[in-house]
């Protein structure tokens, strides 16, 4: 097991010095206490309080997994720009549709910068998007030309999150919190038509912090069902690196902890093919991409060039008890970013 050292989430990140609280969590942290962070530039020196509010950057990110449709939604904040965008894959007709959203200074969207509860809400025309946490469990409501949505994400009794504190830089700190293998409650209507829910799946991404100015990352992200059960998984490289990795695989809700993975994948090539590997071969997965959505947005001092792909998932992962879960196309998603920010 990659892991040796858990500890029960704090109430609060920040200690009694300003300082986060570094490492894997049992359960969700539920203040970030970034009023209480004492920031420091690269010579030691307080930061100024325009710095430490305009270097903090958070996101939030709900999958949803149908038979027929997968749904990503997103809302950022990045204090200069606040955004979101949320797409539809018709699986069967391999048709991507989004709509997408800018507010400079995130002027008329709200987010909430806890974990474990509050609303982040952006209203873009007549189209509304919204995350409401109660309590660590997530809800998501849409309202779209093609989506109307009332959802609830339900993890299976016991199971707990990933929740992980890393340093990043000099001086920041990145908290991540990911769930994925969640039961997906509620309504959903897509082009007017009903959408039942039975095989329904669904995962959350809550990422804060003071993250480096320049980053990049890629990442993959699974919620299926295969002949074990159902199986989330979560792999990620190039933010939460610094001691260990944010690396999940949950199993019918029980959460196994993964070693570090190498992403190798050509993105200047028209066939996007990844293998996703660790060292150890716990993991050994290809990634085939079906569809992509997109975007490239240059502004000099801010830069984003984003690609988050829809694909089929094969090979094996080994969970920490030596199980062995065989994916033949299995629907999921990988990421390639870089941001400045």
């Amino acid at each position: 097991m990659p892991l040796t050292h858990l500890q029960l989430a704090p109430e609060q990140l920040m200690n009694s010095e300003g300082q986060p609280i570094y490492g894997h969590f049992d359960g969700a942290v539920a203040d970030l206490g970034v009023k209480q962070f004492n920031y420091f530039n690269e010579m030691d020196k307080p930061n100024s309080s325009l710095a430490k509010y305009f270097h903090f950057k958070q996101f939030q990110f709900i999958n949803i997994t149908t038979p027929r449709y997968i749904i990503g939604v997103a809302i950022a904040d990045i204090r200069y720009v606040g955004s979101s965008f949320c797409y539809l894959y018709d699986i069967a007709n391999n048709r991507l549709t989004e709509t997408q959203a800018l507010k400079p200074f995130s002027m008329g969207m709200s987010i909430t910068a806890s974990p474990m509860a509050g609303t982040s809400r952006i209203k873009h025309g007549k189209s509304v998007i919204e995350f409401s946490i109660k309590d660590g469990l997530w809800a998501l409501n849409i309202a779209t030309k093609d989506i109307q949505a009332e959802l609830t994400l339900t993890p299976p009794v016991l199971s707990l999150p990933m929740s992980l504190c890393t340093p990043t830089g000099y001086s920041g700190w990145t908290y991540t919190q990911k769930h994925n293998g969640l039961k997906v409650l509620g309504s959903l209507t897509i082009k007017n038509e009903p959408q039942p829910l039975n095989f329904a799946l669904g995962g959350y991404d809550f990422s804060a912090g003071y993250m480096r100015r320049e980053t990049s990352w890629r990442w993959a992200s699974i919620n299926t069902q295969i002949e074990s059960g159902i199986l989330g998984l979560n792999l990620a490289a190039g933010v939460n690196e610094t001691g260990t990795t944010e690396n999940v695989l949950w199993v019918n809700g029980e959460r196994h902890f993964m070693p570090a993975v190498q992403f190798s994948f050509n993105r200047h090539s028209r066939h996007d093919y990844w293998d996703i590997n660790s060292a150890d071969d716990q993991i050994a997965l290809t990634f085939k991409a079906l569809n992509c959505r997109s975007e490239k947005k240059n502004f000099g001092f801010l830069k984003s060039n984003f690609r988050q792909n829809i694909g089929y998932f094969s090979g094996e992962l080994t969970d920490n008890n030596g199980r062995i879960h065989t994916l033949q196309n299995q629907l999921g998603l990988t990421e390639d970013h870089y941001a400045k920010w």
